[in-house]
Protein backbone atom coordinates (compact mmCIF):
# COMPACT_ATOMS: atom_id res chain seq x y z
CA UNK A 1 0.00 0.00 0.00
CA UNK A 2 2.08 2.89 -1.26
CA UNK A 3 0.32 5.75 0.39
CA UNK A 4 2.08 9.10 1.15
CA UNK A 5 -0.30 11.14 2.14
CA UNK A 6 -0.08 10.51 5.76
CA UNK A 7 3.91 11.65 6.24
CA UNK A 8 4.69 14.56 7.55
CA UNK A 9 8.21 14.39 5.72
CA UNK A 10 9.44 16.52 3.00
CA UNK A 11 10.55 13.22 1.05
CA UNK A 12 7.31 11.65 1.50
CA UNK A 13 6.91 11.04 -2.39
CA UNK A 14 9.62 8.23 -1.77
CA UNK A 15 7.25 6.17 0.53
CA UNK A 16 5.31 5.34 -3.50
CA UNK A 17 8.55 3.57 -4.58
CA UNK A 18 10.02 2.05 -1.25
CA UNK A 19 7.10 0.40 -0.93
CA UNK A 20 6.52 -1.21 -4.05
CA UNK A 21 10.19 -2.63 -4.13
CA UNK A 22 9.77 -4.16 -0.33
CA UNK A 23 6.24 -5.94 -1.55
CA UNK A 24 8.67 -7.42 -4.29
CA UNK A 25 10.26 -9.30 -1.56
CA UNK A 26 7.23 -11.44 -0.96
CA UNK A 27 5.86 -14.20 -3.34
CA UNK A 28 3.97 -12.77 -6.30
CA UNK A 29 1.61 -15.85 -5.76
CA UNK A 30 0.42 -14.21 -1.85
CA UNK A 31 0.56 -10.40 -2.96
CA UNK A 32 -1.72 -7.99 -3.82
CA UNK A 33 -1.27 -4.24 -4.40
CA UNK A 34 -3.80 -2.06 -2.86
CA UNK A 35 -4.82 0.71 -5.58
CA UNK A 36 -4.68 4.02 -3.81
CA UNK A 37 -4.87 7.58 -4.92
CA UNK A 38 -1.62 9.62 -5.50
CA UNK A 39 -2.53 12.87 -5.41
CA UNK A 40 -2.27 15.40 -2.98
CA UNK A 41 -5.87 16.31 -0.96
CA UNK A 42 -7.51 18.94 1.16
CA UNK A 43 -6.51 19.62 4.33
CA UNK A 44 -9.41 19.74 7.37
CA UNK A 45 -9.63 19.51 10.78
CA UNK A 46 -6.34 19.58 11.55
CA UNK A 47 -4.96 16.83 9.01
CA UNK A 48 -3.42 17.32 5.95
CA UNK A 49 -4.71 15.45 2.64
CA UNK A 50 -7.81 13.77 5.11
CA UNK A 51 -10.09 13.23 2.21
CA UNK A 52 -7.50 10.88 0.36
CA UNK A 53 -6.51 9.37 3.99
CA UNK A 54 -10.32 8.47 3.89
CA UNK A 55 -10.88 6.75 0.37
CA UNK A 56 -7.58 4.96 1.15
CA UNK A 57 -8.73 3.79 3.74
CA UNK A 58 -12.21 2.35 2.49
CA UNK A 59 -9.90 0.74 -0.35
CA UNK A 60 -7.46 -0.96 2.05
CA UNK A 61 -11.17 -2.41 4.07
CA UNK A 62 -12.26 -3.20 0.66
CA UNK A 63 -9.41 -5.75 0.19
CA UNK A 64 -8.45 -6.71 3.54
CA UNK A 65 -12.44 -8.54 2.80
CA UNK A 66 -10.74 -11.23 0.34
CA UNK A 67 -8.76 -12.02 2.68
CA UNK A 68 -9.93 -15.27 5.07
CA UNK A 69 -10.71 -14.67 8.80
CA UNK A 70 -7.77 -15.20 10.94
CA UNK A 71 -5.23 -15.51 8.19
CA UNK A 72 -2.04 -13.09 9.27
CA UNK A 73 -1.59 -10.31 6.88
CA UNK A 74 1.61 -8.77 5.85
CA UNK A 75 1.24 -5.00 5.23
CA UNK A 76 3.77 -3.34 3.23
CA UNK A 77 3.74 0.49 3.53
CA UNK A 78 3.76 3.32 2.72
CA UNK A 79 3.29 5.78 5.36
CA UNK A 80 2.21 3.85 8.88
CA UNK A 81 -1.43 5.07 8.84
CA UNK A 82 -1.86 2.23 6.24
CA UNK A 83 -1.97 -0.05 9.29
CA UNK A 84 -4.98 1.31 10.52
CA UNK A 85 -7.46 -1.50 8.78
CA UNK A 86 -5.17 -4.26 9.27
CA UNK A 87 -5.26 -3.88 12.55
CA UNK A 88 -9.13 -3.24 12.86
CA UNK A 89 -9.32 -6.36 10.99
CA UNK A 90 -7.22 -8.53 13.12
CA UNK A 91 -9.04 -6.62 16.17
CA UNK A 92 -12.40 -8.14 14.34
CA UNK A 93 -11.26 -11.69 14.39
CA UNK A 94 -9.40 -11.58 18.49
CA UNK A 95 -11.00 -9.00 20.04
CA UNK A 96 -9.58 -8.90 23.82
CA UNK A 97 -7.32 -11.21 22.65
CA UNK A 98 -5.30 -9.27 20.62
CA UNK A 99 -2.11 -7.31 21.95
CA UNK A 100 -0.62 -4.51 19.57
CA UNK A 101 3.07 -4.10 19.67
CA UNK A 102 3.73 -0.88 18.11
CA UNK A 103 7.84 -0.87 16.62
CA UNK A 104 8.69 3.02 16.03
CA UNK A 105 10.56 6.09 17.17
CA UNK A 106 7.87 8.01 17.25
CA UNK A 107 4.45 6.99 19.52
CA UNK A 108 2.33 8.07 17.08
CA UNK A 109 -0.35 9.41 19.66
CA UNK A 110 -0.94 12.65 18.72
CA UNK A 111 -4.28 14.28 17.81
CA UNK A 112 -5.11 17.16 15.47
CA UNK A 113 -5.26 19.86 17.69
CA UNK A 114 -2.12 18.20 19.24
CA UNK A 115 0.00 17.61 16.31
CA UNK A 116 3.40 19.74 14.85
CA UNK A 117 2.46 18.69 11.34
CA UNK A 118 -0.88 17.71 10.70
CA UNK A 119 0.25 14.42 9.57
CA UNK A 120 -2.14 11.66 10.05
CA UNK A 121 0.82 8.99 10.62
CA UNK A 122 1.45 10.66 13.73
CA UNK A 123 -1.81 9.87 15.01
CA UNK A 124 -2.55 6.55 14.07
CA UNK A 125 -1.87 5.12 17.16
CA UNK A 126 -4.08 7.42 18.87
CA UNK A 127 -6.93 6.46 16.42
CA UNK A 128 -6.28 2.73 17.34
CA UNK A 129 -7.02 3.16 21.00
CA UNK A 130 -10.20 4.83 20.37
CA UNK A 131 -9.37 8.38 19.69
CA UNK A 132 -9.74 8.52 16.33
CA UNK A 133 -10.78 11.76 14.03
CA UNK A 134 -14.46 11.08 12.30
CA UNK A 135 -13.59 9.51 9.09
CA UNK A 136 -10.12 7.86 9.80
CA UNK A 137 -11.90 6.54 12.81
CA UNK A 138 -11.37 2.19 13.55
CA UNK A 139 -14.51 0.25 13.25
CA UNK A 140 -13.05 -1.34 16.50
CA UNK A 141 -10.18 0.17 18.95
CA UNK A 142 -7.74 -1.68 20.96
CA UNK A 143 -7.81 -1.12 24.83
CA UNK A 144 -5.10 1.12 25.53
CA UNK A 145 -3.80 -0.91 28.28
CA UNK A 146 -3.11 -3.80 25.38
CA UNK A 147 -0.50 -1.76 23.46
CA UNK A 148 3.20 -1.86 23.69
CA UNK A 149 5.31 0.89 22.86
CA UNK A 150 8.33 -0.38 21.90
CA UNK A 151 11.50 1.57 20.73
CA UNK A 152 9.98 4.96 20.84
CA UNK A 153 12.23 7.68 22.02
CA UNK A 154 10.96 10.83 20.02
CA UNK A 155 8.22 11.47 21.82
CA UNK A 156 6.43 15.28 22.35
CA UNK A 157 5.14 16.43 25.49
CA UNK A 158 1.34 15.67 25.16
CA UNK A 159 2.06 12.38 23.95
CA UNK A 160 4.19 11.42 27.12
CA UNK A 161 1.09 12.48 29.08
CA UNK A 162 -1.01 10.28 27.22
CA UNK A 163 1.05 7.36 27.56
CA UNK A 164 1.05 8.08 31.53
CA UNK A 165 -2.58 8.67 31.52
CA UNK A 166 -4.00 5.87 29.72
CA UNK A 167 -1.09 3.17 30.58
CA UNK A 168 0.18 2.46 27.76
CA UNK A 169 3.51 0.38 28.37
CA UNK A 170 6.52 1.86 27.03
CA UNK A 171 9.84 -0.07 26.66
CA UNK A 172 12.95 1.96 25.62
CA UNK A 173 15.25 0.33 23.06
CA UNK A 174 17.73 -0.27 25.99
CA UNK A 175 14.80 -3.02 26.71
CA UNK A 176 14.62 -4.74 23.87
CA UNK A 177 18.51 -5.45 23.56
CA UNK A 178 16.79 -9.38 25.06
CA UNK A 179 13.05 -10.50 24.48
CA UNK A 180 12.28 -10.98 28.08
CA UNK A 181 10.92 -7.71 28.77
CA UNK A 182 8.89 -6.96 25.63
CA UNK A 183 7.46 -10.60 26.46
CA UNK A 184 6.27 -9.62 29.75
CA UNK A 185 4.72 -6.77 28.78
CA UNK A 186 2.64 -8.72 26.20
CA UNK A 187 2.20 -11.26 28.66
CA UNK A 188 0.66 -9.08 31.11
CA UNK A 189 -1.85 -7.55 28.53
CA UNK A 190 -3.31 -10.93 28.82
CA UNK A 191 -3.48 -11.54 24.79
CA UNK A 192 -3.00 -14.46 23.09
CA UNK A 193 -2.18 -13.25 19.69
CA UNK A 194 -0.26 -9.98 18.41
CA UNK A 195 -0.09 -8.04 15.61
CA UNK A 196 3.22 -6.21 15.23
CA UNK A 197 3.57 -3.27 13.78
CA UNK A 198 7.06 -2.26 12.43
CA UNK A 199 7.57 1.43 11.62
CA UNK A 200 10.84 1.08 10.09
CA UNK A 201 12.49 3.89 11.89
CA UNK A 202 12.70 2.06 15.15
CA UNK A 203 16.26 1.29 13.80
CA UNK A 204 19.54 2.81 14.35
CA UNK A 205 19.51 5.57 11.23
CA UNK A 206 23.27 4.21 11.39
CA UNK A 207 21.98 1.08 10.61
CA UNK A 208 18.73 2.32 8.19
CA UNK A 209 18.57 5.92 7.29
CA UNK A 210 16.14 5.64 4.57
CA UNK A 211 12.81 6.73 6.40
CA UNK A 212 11.61 10.15 6.41
CA UNK A 213 11.95 11.40 10.22
CA UNK A 214 15.45 9.29 11.46
CA UNK A 215 16.41 9.01 15.40
CA UNK A 216 19.51 8.71 17.10
CA UNK A 217 19.89 5.83 19.30
CA UNK A 218 17.76 3.25 17.92
CA UNK A 219 17.51 -0.73 17.21
CA UNK A 220 20.14 -2.86 16.17
CA UNK A 221 18.66 -5.77 13.44
CA UNK A 222 19.30 -8.92 15.62
CA UNK A 223 17.57 -6.94 18.48
CA UNK A 224 14.52 -6.28 16.12
CA UNK A 225 14.33 -9.80 14.52
CA UNK A 226 15.21 -11.43 18.10
CA UNK A 227 12.08 -9.65 19.52
CA UNK A 228 9.67 -10.74 16.28
CA UNK A 229 10.76 -14.05 16.93
CA UNK A 230 9.72 -14.67 20.40
CA UNK A 231 6.83 -12.74 19.90
CA UNK A 232 5.84 -15.65 17.58
CA UNK A 233 6.97 -18.37 19.01
CA UNK A 234 4.46 -17.67 22.26
CA UNK A 235 1.70 -15.82 20.60
CA UNK A 236 -0.58 -16.08 17.42
CA UNK A 237 0.44 -13.76 14.79
CA UNK A 238 -2.46 -11.49 13.55
CA UNK A 239 -0.42 -9.74 11.03
CA UNK A 240 2.88 -7.50 10.84
CA UNK A 241 3.57 -4.33 9.00
CA UNK A 242 6.70 -3.35 7.30
CA UNK A 243 6.34 0.82 6.74
CA UNK A 244 8.21 4.20 5.88
CA UNK A 245 10.46 2.81 3.53
CA UNK A 246 11.63 5.82 1.48
CA UNK A 247 14.04 4.28 -1.03
CA UNK A 248 16.51 6.70 -2.23
CA UNK A 249 18.19 7.11 -5.18
CA UNK A 250 21.12 5.28 -4.19
CA UNK A 251 19.38 2.20 -2.23
CA UNK A 252 21.94 -0.50 -2.32
CA UNK A 253 22.83 -0.75 1.30
CA UNK A 254 19.56 -0.12 2.37
CA UNK A 255 18.41 -2.82 0.04
CA UNK A 256 21.02 -5.57 1.67
CA UNK A 257 19.49 -4.25 5.17
CA UNK A 258 15.86 -4.80 4.14
CA UNK A 259 16.63 -8.26 2.52
CA UNK A 260 17.91 -9.44 5.78
CA UNK A 261 15.12 -8.14 7.81
CA UNK A 262 12.18 -9.91 5.62
CA UNK A 263 14.04 -12.77 5.43
CA UNK A 264 14.70 -12.93 8.79
CA UNK A 265 11.14 -12.81 9.15
CA UNK A 266 9.34 -14.20 6.33
CA UNK A 267 12.58 -17.17 5.66
CA UNK A 268 13.50 -16.69 1.91
CA UNK A 269 10.96 -14.05 2.00
CA UNK A 270 9.54 -14.85 -1.38
CA UNK A 271 7.98 -18.26 -0.47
Amino acid sequence: MAQWQGSGASTADRLRTGAAWLAELIAEGRRRTVVLEDGVGEARGGIRNVDVLERNLQAVREALTEIPAGEPTVTIGGDCAVDLAPVEAALSVFGDRLALVWLDAHADLNSPESSPSGAFHGMVLRALIGDGPEGLRPMRSISADRVVLAGARALDPGERDLVEQRGIRHLGVEQLTRPGPLLSSVRATGAEAVYVHIDLDVLDPQVFAAVGTPEPGGLEIEHLLAAVRALTEEFTLAGIALTEYERTEDPGREETVLRRIVNGLFGSGRS
